[in-house]
């Protein structure tokens, strides 16, 4: 139970963001002018999603946060469109601060959006500096509303999709309380960020990285 005592320790504290906006954790690096499209398959019918990292930001909790934008496609119709919130700790933790979503299918409904320090939320990580196999940690928490979080399972996967092969691959189970039933896979390589998704219980989603577009392409495998 080592490990997750030690994911459980890392603590939120606002004074610990000097440069929050400089998002490097090699497992998850966020630089803004990139694009990651990803494409696959949501109960058999085709998605794609396109993830945005903006030169936008905003103040939460007193901390500027990177401002991803995130908007996901099935059948080629515009379904989702979602601001979500990052920023960087000193130790290099990559913290979620929340997100603004809208559902476009559903009158535009904005349910499951969340900010940290609002209403009882709490900031959650998305990816730890250090990761170790069985961390255990909370991605996001509004009671109720956004519950998510993950598992470390390996940090030595070997995944190809269509953007290409990668070894030494960090693998996470994703899962909320909220949705018992539902538990995903997902994959980050390094130095690029998540290149896959995967649904392996309650739903059968997947999604792929097929490419990058603007600075992040360039710079994906010049630093280690």
């Amino acid at each position: 139970m080592w490990h997750i005592l030690q994911a459980a320790s890392i603590v939120f504290d606002k004074s610990n963001f000097s440069s929050p906006l400089e998002i490097d954790n090699k497992y998850f690096p966020l630089k803004p002018g990139t694009t990651m499209i990803y494409e696959g398959k949501s109960e058999d019918e085709p998605t794609r999603d396109v993830f945005v990292v903006t030169n936008d930001t905003k103040k939460i909790m007193g901390i500027t946060t990177r401002i991803i934008h995130d908007d996901g496609y099935v059948k080629g119709e515009h379904e989702e469109t979602t601001n979500d919130w990052f920023a960087q700790d000193d130790q290099g933790n990559v913290w979620y601060m929340g997100e603004y979503t809208t559902d476009l299918s559903n009158k535009g409904s904005h349910e499951g959006s969340w900010e940290a320090g609002v209403k009882g939320a709490k900031a959650g990580i998305v990816m730890e500096a250090n990761p170790k196999v069985d961390d255990a940690y909370n991605q996001e928490f509004l009671k109720g509303v956004a519950e998510d979080k993950g598992t470390i399972l390996s940090l030595d996967e070997k995944v190809t999709v269509p953007y290409g092969t990668f070894s030494n691959v960090l693998k996470t189970k994703d899962f909320s309380p909220l949705e018992p039933d539902i538990v995903e896979n997902k994959y980050y390589a390094q130095n690029i960020g998540e290149i896959k998704a995967m649904s392996i219980k309650g739903e059968s989603d997947v999604e792929s990285l097929v490419q990058i577009n603007g600075t992040g392409k360039n710079n994906s495998s010049a630093t280690d």
